[in-house]
């Protein structure tokens, strides 16, 4: 009897579970573009975009490959707009009542098919290295969950940049040699771009007419949308940019949004690329002299070590961890966050760049549109929607951990052992935005003074009781309270005037 088989828009990878467990001479694919999907948070449109492109790509490709496919295009006027409801579409049809799938990345998307009328096989997804058993066994009894232990174990178990049992170069982590600034005057090598070709000029249509209005530029298009393009995109990478990599992977430079980044996130979370093979052709190139071991060992930790932690630590957590607001902050986004115009270059080029791209590196957005956000007291929600919106990359069970956890610390600590703040300091090391900005990072107080040190010790202030033991951050607390009364005053006095300044909507 006929199966229905539904493959998600991240879940566009051959050999994906589902697939390698349904018929292909009897059993139907259910593949839709569903208005659920692409309108539970405002999307980004080049996310949209890439997505839709890749889905119907994927589709194609798995009709030449003898499956019979039910595809349902966003504009098809019988589209009931929902995932279930396209199953219990193609069930009519057929008379189908099993559905077979791979578990889904969003808590929101499980609870949504577990509640389908039909007999569901929901097998997991072991595109990733770890399964939640895995995460689960490694997690169970450890007062702290810490994502360097367990890289460590994930580089143990694929053998990647191990030596006789060791890790090669003899340290498990170069990081001290990854955080050089940029210079204005490096050889940036640019990143591959494609041409639309027909099936994506046809979802870039749809997708202005429909999503126009969304926060980002959909034009110019030059994203991959099939595995050819992505294993293209990887080559390029691994080729010009993977050598420079660690040693520039923390740097920021203002109109260069991409610098020696990989650009691959995207496509590695629907499923265009292979996580593991990713990393063993990262370690070839590290084996063949194309790549310095700190290049190698800061990328490879990227994927099996953080990548799949946030994973784990999401399916651990469960449907609740989205609600997590352990410092209790409650202020609404600004607009800046939405393009409005900022004297803050940094807050600016990032904002920009991401209404641009749909794309912004880690350190950009932990230390630049996260620190603010978490120095200002923004409600973490309202964050992990906008970070959930705005970037090609963002799917639930990477984003809301690395926002609620790694950049908001509204999870408590759960993942990550202190909060990511500084004051203005950091921003200017790692970048050249402060040249150019109406404040001034060396002025702590009074007119012209950085934001992000007020704010700095604002949060520190309003957050003594949780933090002052804290053994990362005592040394701070001790500078505070070597300032005298009147100083310690006149910053907070400073700080609440900034929020309020920003929270009337007045350009800030």
């Amino acid at each position: 009897m006929v199966r229905l088989v539904l493959v998600l828009g991240d879940q566009l990878t051959p050999n994906i579970a589902a697939l390698r467990k349904a018929d292909k001479a009897q059993d139907l694919i259910v593949m839709a573009e569903v208005a659920a999907e692409a309108e539970y948070v405002p999307h980004h449109p080049k996310k949209i975009a890439l997505v839709l492109a890749s889905m119907r790509k994927f589709a194609a490709r798995l009709r030449a490959d003898g499956w019979h496919v039910a595809y349902s295009a966003l504009d098809d006027p019988e589209n009931t707009g929902s995932i279930p409801g396209e199953l219990l579409r193609r069930a009519s049809e057929t008379g189908a009542s099993c559905v077979l799938t791979t578990r889904p990345g969003e808590w929101r998307l499980i609870e949504a098919l577990e509640a389908v009328p039909l007999d569901l096989e929901i097998l997991q997804d072991d595109r990733f290295l770890a399964s939640h058993a895995d995460f689960d066994n490694w997690a169970e009894g450890r007062k702290q969950l810490r994502m360097e232990y367990f890289y460590r174990e994930m580089r143990r178990r694929t053998g990647l940049l191990m030596e006789d049992g060791k890790p090669a170069g003899g340290k498990w982590n170069f990081d001290h040699e990854n955080r050089k600034p940029a210079r204005d005057d490096l050889f940036l090598p640019q990143p591959l771009r494609f041409e639309p070709d027909a099936t994506v000029a046809e979802v870039l249509e749809l997708v202005e007419t429909r999503f126009g209005q969304n926060f980002g530029q959909l034009r110019p298009f030059g994203l991959a949308t099939d595995a050819a393009q992505a294993e293209a995109v990887l080559a390029h990478f691994i080729d010009t940019a993977l050598p420079a990599f660690g040693d520039y992977q923390d740097a920021m430079l203002a109109g260069r949004p991409f610098l020696y980044h990989s650009l691959i996130s995207a496509y590695l979370n629907i499923g265009l690329l292979d996580p593991l093979d990713v990393c063993r052709r990262v370690e070839a190139a590290w084996k063949a002299e194309r790549a310095p071991l700190n290049a190698a060992e800061g990328f490879i930790r990227q994927i099996i070590g953080w990548r799949e932690y946030v994973r784990g630590i999401y399916f651990r957590a469960g449907p609740g961890y989205l609600d997590s607001n352990a410092l209790g902050h409650d202020r609404d986004l600004p607009a800046l966050y939405w393009g409005a115009e900022t004297d803050m270059a940094c807050l600016g080029e990032a904002v920009s760049q991401t209404r641009k791209e749909a794309y912004a590196h880690h350190i950009q957005r932990l230390m630049v549109t996260g620190n603010f956000g978490l120095l200002a007291g923004i409600d973490p929600g309202q964050l992990h929607e906008w970070y959930l919106a705005v970037y090609a990359d963002a799917f639930e069970w990477v984003e809301a951990p690395n926002t609620l956890g790694m950049s908001q610390f509204a999870d408590g600590g759960l993942l990550a052992s202190k909060p990511y703040i500084s004051s203005g300091n950091y921003i200017d090391r790692m970048s050249d935005y402060c040249s150019s900005c109406r404040y001034s990072v060396k002025t702590k107080l009074g007119d012209g003074a950085c934001p992000f040190n007020l704010l700095y010790w604002h949060f520190l202030a309003r957050h003594r009781d949780r933090f002052s033991s804290n053994p990362r951050m005592g040394q701070m607390y001790r500078v505070w309270d070597r300032m005298d009364g009147q100083r310690q005053e006149t910053i907070l006095q400073e700080a609440e005037a900034f929020l309020e300044k920003m929270e009337t909507g007045t350009q800030v």
